[in-house]
């Protein structure tokens, strides 16, 4: 049976999109992502938990996230679970837990000037998948409806 490598998280950029170069000319940027959740204690009150998640973005994902992310910014990143093992400078064994993404979905809201809609590995234009605020023909009644809802789907 084959298994399945799948991530897909929303959340909020913990910092600005810093491109590197590797060998070849290779753009990459590593940058943290925090997921946030809410949910009631038994005491009824409200308590927010948020998990910081570790993003690899290669080539052109690279070259979008620092060209139109900042920190705080709202993305929806799909891609796979990494887990990659080294030796410090101490010869310490280190171990790093990464999402490698394959896609990456701008959810902000729609700056006129500098928008684009999504981008993944292939280069393809993604503004018919997720979109902050899509436009879409409610039960086909033929006229489009704007929703203001943030939630990409």
């Amino acid at each position: 049976m084959r298994g399945i490598n799948r991530v897909m998280l929303i959340g909020n950029l913990g910092r600005e999109p810093e491109i590197q170069y590797l060998d070849g000319k290779i753009p990459v940027v590593k940058l943290p992502l925090a997921t946030t959740e809410t949910f009631k204690d038994k005491s009824g009150n409200q308590v927010s938990q948020t998990e910081w998640h570790t993003i690899v973005l290669w080539r052109g994902l690279a070259e979008l996230a620092q060209k139109f992310l900042h920190k705080g910014s709202l993305v929806f990143i799909e891609g796979k679970l990494r887990t990659r093992t080294w030796e410090d400078k101490e010869k310490i064994k280190r171990t790093s837990t990464e999402i490698v993404a394959d896609n990456l979905v701008m959810l902000d809201k729609r700056k006129d000037s500098d928008y684009t809609p999504g981008y993944n590995t292939q280069g393809s234009d993604l503004s018919s998948g997720f979109s902050a605020t899509p436009d879409l023909d409610i039960e086909g009644s033929g006229s489009l409806n704007r929703l203001d809802d943030d939630m990409p789907f």
